[in-house]
């Protein structure tokens, strides 16, 4: 919601200053302006991405409408959840965590936590790496280094949708400029007619101009930073767990193992101890 408002915010401040300079709103509806710039740009993404990543690219523009729903609350969750997770494993032995990895959706832990069910990636993350647990023969350490793997395949996955938009936001003002030259070159052919419909010509041409400035630095690059950061956070989901099972394959009991998992959530979301041991108590007394 609030990438949003913020392009309400610049759309306002433009061309509300516009208008309080006296300009006027018809003299920047040029439509061919805008398709050509728009038109451009879009065949440049084409040109650029291959199909499946401009589905990525569009899932990501439209989540970012919505809004991140990361927060201390849903750290929380994903802690608890982990604690119960190795509560069973030490309790019971790391064998009955086998029914709760291999069906994820009829698990009696992980069906308490659907937004954890919906996340694919940090599902299979978190099970694929108990399946190691379980299998036995590998060490924490090297856990720990195919977790690391996994997480930075991940990110350079996940930091392609913005670096094309970036891509196509840097493009923008170029593109701007032919649609400018290509209204100049109309304006030439109309020199010798009459001054007012030159100063038109002209005005239309300086609109692709400003189209492709306003759009790239305005819009685009925004968002494609929105996008990157985004990423971020859902990605620093991958770096909890990581340390969560990592601190239990080494034997840490559970409220250590989340501990773990705690340090590694950023401030402006990370629960204090008190907060997770309430958290945790809570889950207990369930």
């Amino acid at each position: 919601m609030l990438a949003m408002a913020g392009m309400g915010v610049v759309v306002i401040a433009v061309l509300g200053g516009y208008l309080i300079e006296g300009g006027s709103i018809l003299v920047l509806m040029q439509v061919a302006e805008f398709m050509i710039i728009g038109g451009a740009a879009a065949g440049a993404l084409l040109i650029s991405a291959p199909p499946k990543l401009l589905k990525k690219i569009l899932n990501r523009v439209l989540s970012s409408f919505k809004g991140i729903k990361l927060g201390k609350e849903r750290y929380l969750q994903l802690l608890k959840m982990m604690f119960e997770l190795f509560q069973i494993g030490q309790k019971e032995g790391v064998l009955a965590l086998e029914s709760h990895i291999e069906h994820p959706d009829k698990s009696s832990i992980f069906s308490k936590y659907p937004e954890f069910l919906k996340d694919n990636y940090l599902r299979s993350f978190l099970t694929d790496t108990v399946r190691l647990v379980l299998i036995g023969g590998i060490t924490p350490h090297e856990i720990e280094g195919l977790m690391d793997t996994d997480i930075e395949t991940n990110h350079q996955q996940g930091t392609k949708p913005g670096m094309i938009l970036q891509k196509i936001g840097d493009s923008m003002p170029g593109l701007g400029i032919v649609a400018a030259v290509l209204g100049i070159v109309i304006t030439m052919q109309a020199i010798g007619g009459p001054a007012e419909e030159v100063g038109r010509k002209v005005a239309a041409a300086l609109v692709g101009t400003f189209l492709g400035v306003l759009i790239s630095y305005g819009f685009i690059q925004p968002l494609a930073t929105n996008l990157d950061l985004t990423h971020e956070e859902e990605a620093r989901m991958l770096e909890v767990v990581k340390a969560g099972l990592t601190a239990f394959a080494k034997g840490f009991n559970p409220m250590v193992a989340v501990e773990f998992g705690r340090r590694s959530i950023f401030d402006d979301h990370r629960p204090t101890f008190q907060e997770m041991e309430e958290a945790l108590k809570g889950k207990k007394a369930e």
